[in-house]
């Protein structure tokens, strides 16, 4: 098994960059199948929604402490506040890659899966296996909207969040802090927004994932 994992972490390294459908058929040869590949991807997905949560929560927290400092800190209020923004936007983008390599891989397995049915001697187990197919589809559609809902939540807060950093750069006074106090209440409600769809989309991982274990 291990043999295993470290050939997989080796081809996800040389291969990344490269043909997707090269990348499964050398996964494919040494025993790693495209369903493997995809729990893997939901699960990485699922972490990565886990930590871009707690990241906003740190950056509300470094906003909350910003409308309290002094004049005198506002510089250093403001380098703090902008590491926190970009830590933010870069948590953000790693979830949104890994949906995509999550979609990459259950596109290529649902077209492997239609194929591979006209292939079936047996009706009955072509019924079932498609049967079967219908069903992880759904529910693989039902967990792919909620990332996405998610995904989507994000945007809107790293805008604001953007302009109030750019407001701080540029008036280093406390007027600028008025102002972002003003603002502390929507951001704090929409991050409560975004943490609520990222637990609903966990959530829909973990189940999607506990699926496609299933014996």
């Amino acid at each position: 098994m291990n043999s295993v994992r470290t050939t997989f972490l080796l081809l996800s390294l040389l291969l990344s960059a490269g043909c997707s459908t090269v990348y499964y058929d050398t996964m494919e040869k040494v025993g790693v199948h495209k369903r493997d590949i995809l729990v893997d991807r939901v699960k990485s997905a699922r972490d990565a929604q886990t930590e871009a949560q707690e990241q906003f929560k740190s950056a509300l927290e470094q906003f909350a402490s910003v409308i309290k400092v002094e004049a005198t800190d506002l510089k250093s209020a403001y380098e703090k506040l902008n590491d926190e923004f970009e830590e933010s936007q870069s948590a953000a983008d790693d979830v949104s890659s890994r949906i995509d390599k999550v979609e990459s891989v259950a596109d290529a397995l649902f077209e492997e899966w239609q194929e591979e049915l006209d292939l079936y001697q047996n009706k009955n187990l072509k019924a079932a296996s498609a049967k079967k197919m219908r069903t992880t589809k759904k529910r693989y559609g039902q967990m792919l909207k909620s990332m996405h809902q998610a995904e989507k939540t994000m945007q809107p807060i790293l805008d604001s969040f953007r302009d109030n950093v750019l407001f701080l750069k540029h008036n280093l006074n406390a007027q600028a802090i008025g102002a972002l106090r003003g603002e502390f209440s929507n951001l704090k409600s929409d991050i409560g927004k975004l943490i609520k769809r990222m637990n609903q989309s966990i959530a829909r991982s973990n189940s999607f994932i506990e699926s496609l274990q299933q014996p």
